[in-house]
């Protein structure tokens, strides 16, 4: 049985123009251990499609699917605190930017700390032993000291470390990680994927991966989804995506990595199709 399942997911925002469809119809599936990558550039609708099986979008967001199905349960049609027990213990996430998403005005330990206290029935003593155990786990070095800090005191990889430490605090059945190396440097960026790898398969956690870097792709992922203006154009595992990609788009995305400039100029979409019709 799949650990996520997402059929026909839609997502409308009400606008002062009129409402705006920021995804149309995808569909995504993720078995237990499978890492899928969404890919596509910004605006495609990739970070969006996963805040609305999150739960997270706001007010002004209208979400419908034929279902979203985790572990067999149809989690949209949950009541709010039936489906707040799911998601951050089951179901996590970890954000585009890690400095924004921590709290300025709290040490790193109060929230990692609040978060277990949400999710598990440790006491106090045990939350002060987790939270110690996590940033060990995900390389922070005096894990004393950094529970102590507050976020403006850390680097941004520091604080990509604590997001991860929190999002698998519980150790989650699925983790979604949007853009998690966007921020960081090129040393950082390969740490960090090096280290939700390691966490992933000593967990076997299902991975979704929300990226635009296909170079990323093509070292972690297993199946591949390619989004543009909200709409799924192609999914195929890794090697057949690479080898034989079949939509345009998605050879137009292939063609902007740097080994496959054509002489002088990188490929273009026209390139691809006939007249330069998609």
């Amino acid at each position: 049985m799949a650990v996520l399942d997402i059929k026909n997911l839609t997502v409308t925002f009400d606008t002062a123009a009129g409402p705006f469809t920021a995804v149309d119809g995808i569909s995504l599936t993720v078995s237990e251990g499978e890492i899928v990558a969404i890919v596509g550039e910004s605006g495609s609708g990739k970070s969006v499609a996963m805040l609305a099986v999150m739960g997270l979008l706001p007010p002004t967001a209208t979400v419908t699917a034929d279902h979203i199905l985790f572990q067999g349960q149809d989690i949209q049609h949950l009541a709010p605190r039936a489906r707040r027990g799911i998601i951050g213990r089951d179901i996590s996430m970890i954000f585009q930017e890690p400095v924004a998403s921590l709290n300025p005005c709290f040490t790193i330990g109060f929230q990692i700390r609040e978060m277990l206290a949400q999710h598990t029935d440790l006491d106090r003593q045990g939350r002060r032993a987790r939270a110690t155990e996590l940033l060990q786990q995900v390389g922070l070095d005096d894990p004393t000291r950094h529970l102590r800090s507050l976020p403006h005191q850390l680097s941004g990889g520091q604080c990509q470390r604590v997001m991860i430490a929190m999002a698998i605090a519980c150790k989650p059945v699925l983790l979604i990680a949007d853009e998690p190396t966007t921020a960081l440097d090129v040393t950082i960026q390969k740490q960090i994927l090096d280290l939700l790898l390691d966490i992933q398969r000593q967990n076997r956690m299902a991975l979704i991966l929300i990226t635009h870097d296909m170079g990323v792709v093509a070292e972690t992922a297993h199946r591949v989804h390619v989004q543009y203006q909200g709409r799924q154009m192609e999914e195929a595992s890794v090697l057949d995506l690479f080898e034989n990609p079949q939509h345009p788009y998605t050879k137009a995305l292939l063609s902007a990595l740097p080994e496959r400039a054509m002489g002088k100029r990188l490929p273009t979409v026209q390139d691809f199709s006939e007249g330069g019709v998609w």
